[in-house]
């Protein structure tokens, strides 16, 4: 089967060997596994992490995003049958999506919105389980219960922050603040559902002090968390949540403690790393996303189309996502 794939970690995403068209076996499905023929992929930062500090030894196929049918379902399947189409974010311990066919555990994986095409429904999966997961699960937000609570998003235009702004505005009741530093990311995240905008690159409660907004009650630090702590620190209250999902090389906690302050990080492979009891949770919550998207509830957010799955396109991907300037989430379809 046709898959792309890397042999070398470290290689820049413009040398064309960081990223290459393979043929491999096709995989065959355990006893909870469904084998998936994949229609559509997303690339999210994961992807590029893996491929620069993974070595590898043989062929490695990324991709934690993927919308497809399934073809065939192992002994034990309760939940699915061939012909279902289905969205799921896969597993750290497996191949990923940047192949023709993929296995995958069945209680990771969800129907996908019917209302959507695979393209959009690819865009979703990851994001929104992370951000549903640090959201309920890690800060403890009450669903359609935190009216008066003001909820802080950094990093608000990436696929993360445009799952999570929306989730907070229709699901919760909150205030939410988004930030982003540029006019487009701005528009995009008011489009998500934002109340307020504001540049993490400039000072933050002095921006919130303008909205009339002294301090907030959560803060879902998306990326560069180690740069901005002080400042989050600032503006949370006391006994406030901070909840984290990128990779500071360190993290000076201690100032937390004069507010009491609680930090709670989120990575969405815990559960399928561990196989914890709670694992067909993300099942769950995907096939929940998928009746909020065909309700009109929640939206995609696939932000930009780069054509085929090859790796030409994969590399292109990569580069966007590296430079930090994507917005919303970038998918590929089909296989050439």
């Amino acid at each position: 089967m046709k898959a792309i794939a890397f042999t070398e970690h470290g290689l820049p995403i413009n040398d064309p060997r960081s990223l290459q068209d393979v043929n491999i076996a096709a995989p065959m499905p355990g006893p909870r596994d469904l084998l998936v023929e994949v229609e559509a992929v997303a690339v999210n930062p994961v992807d590029t992490k893996v491929r620069s500090g993974s070595f590898a030894k043989e062929p490695k196929i990324l991709g934690w995003d993927a919308a497809g049918t399934v073809r065939e379902v192992g002994a034990d399947v309760s939940l699915f049958k061939p012909g279902d189409k289905v969205y799921y974010a896969g597993s750290l311990t497996r191949a990923g999506s940047y192949s023709e066919l993929q296995v995958v555990d069945e209680r990771i994986v969800g129907h996908r919105p019917q209302s959507l095409s695979a393209a959009h429904a690819a865009a979703l999966p990851l994001t929104s389980i992370t951000a549903w997961e640090l959201l309920f699960d890690r800060l403890g937000v009450s669903e359609g219960g935190s009216d008066g609570d003001v909820l802080l998003v950094v990093g608000a235009a990436g696929g993360v922050g445009s799952m999570l702004v929306q989730l907070a505005h229709e699901l919760t009741g909150m205030t939410v603040i988004g930030t982003a530093s540029r006019p487009e990311t701005a528009d995009w995240v008011k489009c998500m559902g934002a109340d307020h905008v504001i540049d993490h690159r400039q000072p933050m409660l002095a921006q919130l002090q303008v909205l009339g907004i002294g301090e907030v009650s959560y803060v879902a630090s998306l990326t560069h968390t180690e740069e901005h702590l002080a400042q989050l620190i600032e503006v949370l209250r006391p006994q406030g949540r901070l909840g984290v999902i990128d990779d500071p090389s360190s993290l000076d906690v201690m100032p937390l403690k004069l507010k009491s302050l609680s930090l709670h990080w989120e990575l969405m492979f815990t559960r399928s790393l561990f196989e914890t009891p709670d694992m067909i949770n993300q099942h769950h919550l995907l096939n929940r996303i998928a009746k909020l998207i065909d309700q009109g509830i929640l939206q995609t957010t696939l932000g930009e189309h780069f054509g085929v799955i090859n790796a030409a396109n994969m590399r292109r991907a990569h580069a966007l996502v590296e430079s930090n300037k994507a917005r919303g989430k970038i998918v590929l379809e089909g296989f050439a």
